[in-house]
């Protein structure tokens, strides 16, 4: 079984890539030393896109699986670093990582190396039920990996399945929250009215509260997180939705410092707005949700002062303050979590996490938040001890190669480029957002799904967001090698 394993995950040798070696390298600036030596020195497209066997391949696997969201079928025994190779053997330079959601490239080898261990082993073939018969070693594990990333002033965290889980259950947290304070605290238990009506979907029992939200705003496509989504209706339609309330998200006007007037007033209103649906919404609001970043609504950014009112007024009104880093989270800003670059003076109550963690869950520090029975916070799996082993594995290989810092470094680079693009192109390259934070970066272009088509056709996978935007979601072992590549790449397309 090991043997068998190791053979799958080993990172596979350098000559396995000469068939990738021949491109044409455009001379790029030489940086830092390379975090993966043996990866492609540039793109390389030899086929259309699709290519012949991508074709064959989607339309096999059509038969049996929706097909219709497919971007591209990839090979990933060839996929190394930031380049992601599909069928036919092109080569592309990934500035998505798949959905944002692969934090140190492809066939990392110190990953491989974490997922070649008894200790891996054993969680994935005697996955564990975490609730009921959690392994011996699942403390170890959590206060070794997952506990050493946690956000400041939170010290304990629940473990889910996906990002729309982990809102899912934090939600859930704020409700039964909520409602012990109602009740008088931990110790009071529940009414007989209240036993009784819950099994009726009314109250007291299924109380009348909400969590609000803001426009525009993502948090999953589970039945709660999928009413505080807001961002496109495709993912709302034919599904029963709670009354919860939406805020406006502020719409700030780029460049910021040519609008700093109008964009502080656009916040002020917003939080103005927001305090008055939280004392005046029919359904009491038991929690605000926000990300720090919209990203699927279309990377909609707003100001560290924003987020300090924001969190304010949840303190003033006794309203848990759930921050959603699913997206945000694990080092992409150029901080570990997106919500330091705030400088609160008190942490969120819960925050969310999943994609570049490879696992998922949610961070809090006040014990009240843990629910005063057992079984209320509850699944088979509560998670899943493998993610969380290869979460541990990522955060070590951050810690080591400092990933955080170079993707703040590269990020401030690749948007000085950036910057230098949309003056030559102003029309291509809108509304550029994203300065000082990482490589979270994107920009609105008129004709932005031909573009991220066209991409393609150049050697780059690229994603978008929202209407118009552009969004880049590199991994956080892009260079700035890389990130030359990728501008040299736009300009060529947006010559074109």
């Amino acid at each position: 079984m090991a043997s068998a394993l190791r053979s799958r995950l080993n990172v596979r040798p350098a000559a396995c890539f000469r068939a990738t070696r021949s491109f044409s390298t455009a001379s790029v600036r030489r940086g830092p030393q390379p975090f993966v030596a043996d990866e492609p020195k540039a793109p390389s497209v030899q086929t259309a896109i699709p290519g012949p066997k991508n074709q064959a391949a989607a339309k096999e696997l059509d038969e049996v699986f929706d097909i219709r969201s497919l971007n591209l079928l990839a090979d990933y025994s060839k996929s190394v670093g930031n380049y992601l190779v599909d069928l036919d053997g092109n080569v592309f330079l990934d500035v998505y990582a798949q959905i944002a959601s692969i934090p140190v490239g492809y066939n990392n080898p110190h990953l491989a190396k974490a997922a070649n261990t008894p200790e891996m082993i054993r969680a994935l073939i005697d996955r564990p039920a975490l609730g009921n018969f959690p392994s011996a070693d699942w403390s170890h594990i959590v206060r070794t990996g997952l506990l050493k990333a946690a956000p400041k002033g939170l010290n304990q965290v629940f473990t889910a399945l996906s990002g729309s889980d982990a809102n899912e259950t934090a939600y859930k947290a704020a409700f039964m929250y909520r409602r012990q304070q109602e009740r008088g605290g931990p110790d009071v238990d529940f009414s007989e009215a209240e036993y009784k009506s819950a099994m009726i979907n009314q109250s007291p029992g299924s109380p009348q509260l909400s969590i609000m939200s803001f426009k525009s705003a993502f948090h999953g496509r589970l039945f709660g997180s999928l009413s505080t989504t807001r961002s496109k209706p495709i993912h709302k339609l034919d599904i029963p939705a709670f009354d919860w309330p939406q805020a406006p998200f502020p719409a700030l006007k780029y460049p910021l410092e040519e609008h700093v007037k109008e964009n502080a007033e656009e916040e002020q209103r917003c939080l103005q707005e927001a305090e008055r649906i939280i004392k005046e919404f029919h359904n009491p609001v038991a929690a605000v949700v926000v990300e720090p970043i919209q990203s699927e609504g279309g990377d909609n950014h707003a100001s560290p002062a924003f987020f300090q009112g924001l969190r304010d007024i949840t303190k003033r009104n006794n309203v848990l303050f759930i921050v959603d880093e699913v997206q945000t989270g694990v080092g992409a800003t150029g901080k570990f979590w997106a919500h330091d670059h705030w400088n609160l003076q008190s942490p969120p109550d819960l925050v969310t996490f999943s994609k570049k963690a490879q696992t998922a869950g949610y961070y809090y520090g006040n014990p009240a938040l843990r629910p005063n029975k057992p079984y209320r916070q509850f699944n088979t799996w509560m998670g899943d001890p493998a993610r969380a082993i290869l979460f541990r594995a990522i955060y070590e290989e951050i810690e080591s190669k400092d990933l955080v810092r170079n993707t703040a470094i590269t990020g401030d680079y690749l948007y000085g480029g950036l910057e230098s693009l949309a003056k030559k192109y102003p029309h291509a390259i809108q509304n550029l957002r994203g300065k000082g934070q990482g490589t979270f970066i994107a920009w609105d272009s008129p004709n932005r799904d031909e573009f991220l088509v066209k991409a393609k056709s150049v050697g780059v996978n690229i994603g978008g967001s929202g209407a118009s935007a552009v969004r880049l979601r590199p991994m956080l072992i892009f260079q700035q090698h890389h990130a030359d590549i990728l501008l040299e790449k736009l300009e060529t397309l947006i010559k074109a």
